[in-house]
């Protein structure tokens, strides 16, 4: 018997909940005292958004996130929205996520389709390589950029993100795991489900 086919319309729900989701996460950040870049659940909310939605829609839920915030309104962290938020420290963190979602869900999606075990390693594993491999370094080059700092010290200061990160990263994994078990064929494209 053929499961029914994903709608577009489910699609586009799903990375409007996601979008605000990230936006609800990051409406209250913690000051960080080494360089001015706030802690926030974003990168949790980020992560959370490519382990469920999977790569494409992941990407486009936190790209909509990201053109809200860039458009005016002020769901950026700490209500901060418009262009000039690009100027700032955060620049580089906050271009990275569509990036980081999409890649974050490229790895989970694989990992739940190939394998029947180890379902949360691949999860948190997919996370924490969006936050490492991307959000981090394109941190760093906003801190190099729109801070002035020299490379060595925005690496150093972006790096004393990245234990709270995995953490968050491992949160995500668990809220994901759950979402999956919950909703298995949340995460399938119509594609997939179309060659069935």
């Amino acid at each position: 018997m053929a499961r029914p086919r994903p709608s577009t319309g489910a699609d586009i729900a799903l990375i409007a909940v996601f979008a605000a989701l990230i936006a609800v996460f990051s409406l209250t950040p913690i000051p960080a005292a080494v360089i001015g870049v706030p802690i926030t659940l974003q990168t949790l909310a980020v992560a959370l958004t490519g382990l469920v939605l999977g790569a494409w829609r992941g990407f486009l839920a936190t790209l909509l996130y990201v053109v809200v915030g860039l458009a005016g309104l002020p769901v950026l962290a700490g209500g901060g929205a418009g262009i000039g938020v690009l100027a700032g420290y955060t620049a580089g963190y906050l271009l990275s996520f569509p990036l980081a979602a999409a890649l974050t869900g490229a790895i989970a999606g694989y990992g739940l389709r190939r394998s029947r075990r180890f379902h949360f390693l691949w999860l948190a594993g997919a996370a924490v390589a969006g936050a490492v491999l991307v959000t981090t370094p394109m941190g760093i080059a906003g801190l190099v950029l729109n801070a002035g700092m020299t490379l060595p010290a925005a690496t150093v200061a972006a790096l004393s993100f990245v234990p709270l990160d995995i953490v968050k990263m491992f949160v995500a994994a668990g809220i994901a795991l759950a979402v999956h078990k919950a909703f298995p064929a949340i995460l399938e494209t119509r594609a997939a489900v179309a060659s069935q």
